[in-house]
């Protein structure tokens, strides 16, 4: 009889065991997108501290950079998620992991930090900017292209292809804050640089994913107008 209750005891152990570890499994990815939003909440206000007025300098080297990329044709431009480098580097104006500022998705209900460098390391913490394409500051002849992964225990760009026309689109960088409307929504192979390009006298935010979810060999791209 002793024997017998160990053994039931040890056999209600092991389930409650099996359980719990098949809950933390279930539950893991929303935890841990619970815990990712809330330390892009922390990163935010820490960005949002300062009003802006002491980036006059970066803003007018951004603006020029631009310009010269409107003018110049985007030459080397190629798919997001080669890019690994950015082209400048914030710290050098105070601000710390090259995080340029900040893309709000109302309909998808995420927000996401951008950091300029399309690396390992920034697409596991957010957002990227694309190497080679318009700076998040606005601008007629402007078209900023950015990516992020479709992630599987944070959701990132996951369910970007529930974007629709008309909704809106936020860029809060360290100057400002920019309203955009998607407007045009594709699907292209990584090799069409051609769909990314500036567009004359335009004001353009390109988000841009890997499709179809789970693969990558093809790009979901949503245009968005600012408004």
């Amino acid at each position: 009889m002793v024997v017998a209750n160990r053994r039931r005891k040890g056999i209600s152990i092991a389930a409650f065991i099996v359980l719990i570890a098949g809950l933390g499994v279930l539950f893991y990815p929303q935890l841990h997108d619970l815990h990712y939003q809330r330390q892009i909440g922390q990163l935010k206000k820490e960005f949002m501290r300062d009003d802006g007025s002491r980036f006059d300098e970066l803003y007018a080297l951004l603006k020029e950079k631009n310009e010269l990329l409107f003018i110049e044709g985007q030459s080397g431009l190629v798919d997001a998620f080669s890019y690994e480098r950015p082209a400048i580097d914030l710290s050098d104006y105070g601000i710390r992991d090259n995080c340029i500022g900040f893309i709000f998705l109302p309909s998808i209900k995420i927000e996401l930090p951008v950091y300029l460098g399309a690396n390992t390391e920034n697409m596991l913490k957010g957002a990227v900017h694309m190497t080679q394409t318009s700076y998040p500051i606005g601008g007629d002849n402007t078209n900023s292209v950015i990516a992020a992964h479709r992630g599987r225990s944070v959701r990132q760009f996951r369910e970007i292809d529930k974007i629709e026309i008309g909704d809106e689109v936020i860029i809060m960088n360290f100057r400002e804050t920019l309203t955009y409307r998607a407007a045009e929504i594709k699907i292209i192979y990584p090799n069409a640089v051609e769909e990314v390009l500036i567009q004359h006298e335009r004001d353009l935010i390109t988000l841009i994913s890997c499709h179809p979810l789970g693969n990558n060999y093809q790009r979901y791209v949503v245009y968005c107008e600012r408004i």
